[in-house]
């Protein structure tokens, strides 16, 4: 019995082939770019602090390998978590307040009763295009006891009002910074969330003869669940990196605001100031890891709840 004749290869299976992986490294190309600079500004430095973070300088020997000590250093150490207590306090009270007034605001806007409502979003928006360091820099200036508005008031009307930047206002005081500053950018989002309701849900309603506060508890609430949640994680993210309004306010109120005042303030004094650079980065590695375990809680939460509903 003769062999079979040899397989022929397809006309075009090749050609073919060669198509497909060329077509394959086209999307390599369009994201080549971002993945590199990706890597250098985001990856590249990650990398770097851990690296330091396992490596400690000493007197004699240079800079040698440690492991985990530098971690088991932060984590005993009482300035690092004095640091986290206050943020977290911070965290816990202002942004509920923060939240709060930007879902006032937010609801106001979208109501259409608001008269000038243009000019009322832009006025709130406005303080978040300030720099944090100029915010700063006009509140301690309101708040100053012998210069500032407080000094002021104290002077006009001869009255006493409390030392806005004393240790135990400091915190506050700080709070009221950012607040000020980042309404107007919780607003957008939420406003943003507003305007992709369908206005068919909006006219069942009035319809129904529902009132303006059932429709913002049964129609309008619901709908931002999502945009809160977003809006949390940035805040929550936002208040463990607290560091501008502390390190500017600083001199103006030095016993009030120490070096180890926020975590990241510490990492900064431990670093340009103490050139401990190994504690710096363990610092904040540590830091990061606990943000991150922080807004994936929050958001898991908020998932469970959404899906519960």
């Amino acid at each position: 019995m003769a062999p079979p004749p040899p397989a022929t290869a397809v006309p075009g299976v090749a050609s073919r082939s060669r198509a497909r992986r060329r077509r394959s490294w086209v999307g390599w190309r369009f994201v080549g770019p971002f993945l590199a600079v990706f890597a250098l500004v985001f990856l590249a430095p990650i990398a770097y602090s851990i690296h330091l973070s396992l490596f400690r300088d000493r007197l004699v020997g240079g800079n040698s390998f440690v492991g985990l000590d530098n971690y088991r250093q932060v984590l005993a150490d009482p300035l690092f978590w004095a640091a986290v207590g206050r943020v977290s306090l911070f965290l816990v009270v202002q942004v509920p307040v923060m939240l709060f007034l930007a879902l006032l605001v937010a609801l106001a806007i979208d109501s259409g009763r608001l008269y000038g409502r243009n000019f009322f979003r832009l006025a709130v928006f406005l303080p978040y295009a300030v720099p944090a360091v100029v915010a700063s820099l006009m509140w301690g200036f309101m708040y100053g006891t012998r210069f500032g508005l407080v000094g002021n008031i104290n002077e006009a009307f001869g009255v006493t009002l409390p030392d806005p930047l004393s240790p135990d206002l400091v915190l506050a005081s700080i709070g009221n910074i950012v607040t000020w500053e980042f309404i107007g950018y919780n607003m957008l989002i939420l406003y943003a969330a507003l305007q992709v309701v369908p206005r068919s849900l909006y006219e069942s309603a009035e319809i129904d003869g529902a009132s303006q506060l059932r429709v913002v508890l049964s129609i309008k609430l619901p709908a931002l669940r999502g945009a809160l949640l977003i809006a949390t994680i940035f805040s929550i993210i936002g208040s463990f990196q607290l560091f501008n309004e502390p390190s500017i306010l600083q001199k103006l109120a030095p016993n009030a605001i120490t070096t180890s005042f926020t975590p990241n303030l510490y990492a900064y004094s431990l670093s340009f100031s103490g050139r401990q650079f190994n504690n710096s980065a363990t610092v904040a590695i540590v830091m990061g890891v606990l943000t991150m375990v922080v807004a994936y809680l929050v958001q898991l939460r908020g998932m469970r709840k959404d899906g519960a509903r």
